[in-house]
């Protein structure tokens, strides 16, 4: 039996993984077996997922009574953070800067970097600690986002250092003037977050209280970013014990379901050399013919089997399923200079984001075109099978292609801030109090809103259109909640931009740090652009992505209501890894569910153009993935057909 539905010690149970593997499912369904084994019990089930699906998971059905669900609300609990404690922030920032009551109310405001995110793991590590549940049971985010949650500790010591500086001047006066100094309630208040956090920590790396548990396919982009997931987990110190493999394959006569059980098992034997035998235990879950959702939960775990990998599968010529596409739509417009892939995570946006890329490679060849992506849990390099990095790498006739590093972009910002700030400290200036206001100053960057690194990182890119470097630029997004953040962040950095440039004016010190200022005034000026380019519906088009499962399609409507609220044109709907009809009792089941939601989706999105493309051999590298991208969209020019599909260029080699 798995560990983790059998341990009374446990306090804090998470499951994660990348987006689409089953993590709300393994979430849901351990809190209901815990939930209904223990009557007597008190459990918690919460999401921390900005694109919740745990409601569109249970569906109708109840949870027992000693099971509540949560879906939690980052954002509010920093808000009733700021209202309770805004006070003393605003005292502290008083007490010791240079900073008039107006600046302070400004970066209180807009610069509280990761709080939000803080408060959703402190507000869990009390419930935790104070045993008002027996165990909380935790849905996380898709990987990038949920490492970037339990990274938080670190980022807040920055944030608590500053504040800290703010105190340093008030504290000196205190003990020059007065002769002593003692500490007060403002002291305390910094003294007790930074217990809260550790304490937090403490927890998260107990090994018999808390477990983390990933949740994966056996896929080759996911069994990637599951072993990244998996050198984090240990880095950051979390207890680990299994990993679950969900959807795995029946081994019956089935072409579709034997290949693809071979693939799996392939694959899975590659993942256990990689991770070292005895690390981990791994546990498959089937794949079920029917959704796994609402009352159907609660039996999901009796299905888990060990999985021994110890032996390779038997060797087999591969099954060739090629790709086949239903109702293509028309190649994007030669006009598009933004084109973005977003979707739930999981439903293969990176994928269709680089077919699309070599195909339109292909199809208007005296066009350059950029292929990136801002997932902080990047799969481009695993897609492409081409080793990518921060600075773009040519992957043939006017195809290019980079992987944001948004922390790294973000680290050099702040070295230039740094040695900007050396030379400035290094003159006389007699309005600034030493060594105090240097520290305020060393630390201004610490306060900078959460996003700041991905959306410098989206500026960097954007400034490659205006200098005429590339003529497309084509995002493989980061899952569903992580993009629709990012695209609201352009508004809050302007107003935290004009904030800070505001200071450097203010208090004469544009000239003194030139290139800063400089840098901060084309940010801005390359906010707005990025702005009005997502609003134009000519120069940019969002392409949505997704499966044919009814969690799959709330979270669709979910993107395309924010879409149309931020301005931004949504042509396209692809619905991704549709079944064939196979003659095989599972497939044609999986057949005749799918086809329910794709009705559903034509009748709720009328006026979308709605392409289904089916299950096909793993399209990896350029070769597979040019195949795909000419059987995706019909060709724009009709009369050159023939001879572009059969000369396709060295692009696909």
């Amino acid at each position: 039996m798995l560990s983790f539905l059998e341990d009374p010690q446990l306090k804090l149970l998470f499951f994660g993984g990348k987006g689409g593997v089953g993590k709300t499912t393994g979430a849901a369904a351990a809190a209901l077996s815990y939930a209904s084994r223990y009557p007597q019990g008190s459990y918690l089930l919460v999401s921390t997922d900005p694109a919740h699906s745990l409601a569109d998971s249970l569906g109708e059905f109840q949870p027992p009574p000693n099971l509540p669900v949560l879906e939690f609300n980052a954002q509010e609990s920093l808000e009733a953070f700021k209202a309770k404690h805004h006070d003393k922030l605003e005292e502290i920032a008083a007490r010791g800067t240079f900073l008039d009551q107006e600046d302070i109310k400004h970066f209180l405001h807009l610069s509280l970097p990761g709080l939000d995110e803080l408060m959703a793991m402190l507000e869990i590590a009390d419930w935790a600690e104070s045993g008002v549940y027996d165990l909380i049971v935790v849905d996380t985010a898709p990987t990038g986002h949920t490492l970037r949650l339990l990274a938080t500790p670190e980022l807040i010591r920055h944030w608590l250092k500053a504040l800290d500086a703010l105190l340093g001047k008030h504290r000196f006066m205190q003990q020059r003037f007065r002769g002593s100094y003692h500490p007060d309630e403002l002291d305390q208040f910094l003294l007790d977050l930074a217990a809260a956090v550790k304490r937090m920590e403490n927890l998260l790396r107990h090994p018999r209280a808390c477990r983390f548990v990933p949740v994966m396919l056996a896929e080759k982009l996911v069994i990637e970013e599951t072993i990244r997931l998996l050198m984090e987990l240990q880095r950051l110190r979390l207890p680990v014990k299994e990993v679950v493999v969900n959807c795995l394959y029946p081994q019956n006569s089935c072409p579709l379901c034997g290949e693809a059980r071979w693939q799996q098992l392939q694959l899975l034997t590659e993942l256990r050399r990689r991770t070292g035998l005895g690390k981990y235990s791994f546990w498959g879950m089937p794949l079920q013919s029917q959704e796994v959702r609402s009352q159907i939960l609660a039996e999901f775990w009796q299905d888990a089997m060990p999985l021994d990998l110890s032996q390779p599968p038997p060797a087999r010529l591969p099954l060739e399923l090629h790709p086949r596409v239903e109702a293509p739509p028309a190649c994007p417009s030669p006009d598009l200079e933004l084109l973005i892939f977003a979707g739930k995570g999981g439903v293969g946006k990176t994928t269709l984001a680089c077919a699309s890329a070599i195909r339109l490679a292909q199809e208007v060849p005296d066009k350059e075109i950029l292929l990136f992506s801002t997932d902080p849990a990047h799969s481009l390099a695993d897609c492409l099978e081409v080793p990518l990095g921060s600075s773009p790498v040519r992957l043939g006739p006017g195809l290019s292609a980079l992987e944001i590093d948004a922390p790294r972009e973000f680290g050099s910002l702040k070295r230039r801030y740094q040695q900007e700030l050396e030379k400035f400290f290094q003159t006389a200036f007699e309005s600034f109090d030493f060594p105090f206001d240097r520290q305020v100053l060393e630390r201004l960057l610490d306060l900078s809103p959460p996003g700041l690194d991905e959306v410098m990182a989206l500026v960097r890119i954007t400034e490659f259109l205006e200098q005429g470097r590339y003529d497309l630029l084509i995002l493989d997004s980061a899952p569903t909640g992580h993009l629709l953040r990012l695209l609201e962040l352009p508004e809050l950095m302007d107003q935290w931009l004009k904030t800070f440039f505001g200071l450097l004016l203010k208090y004469k010190l544009s000239l003194r740090l030139p290139e800063l200022s400089r840098q901060l005034v084309r940010m801005s000026r390359d906010l707005k652009v990025l702005r009005n380019l997502w609003r134009n519906s000519t120069r940019t088009a969002l392409y949505a992505v997704t499966i044919l499962t009814e969690m799959a399609f709330q979270e669709t409507g979910d993107l395309l209501a924010a879409c149309k609220h931020l301005g931004v044109s949504t042509p396209v709907l692809f619905l991704n890894q549709a079944t064939p009809a196979w003659d095989c009792d599972r497939c044609a089941a999986l057949n005749r569910r799918e086809t329910l939601i794709r009705e559903k989706f034509q009748q709720t999105f009328a006026g979308l153009q709605q392409t289904v493309i089916y299950h096909q051999s793993k399209p990896r590298g350029r070769q597979r993935l040019a195949e795909l991208g000419w059987a995706l969209y019909r060709p724009r020019f009709m009369e050159n057909i023939h001879g572009l599909v059969t000369d396709l260029p060295a692009l696909s080699r």
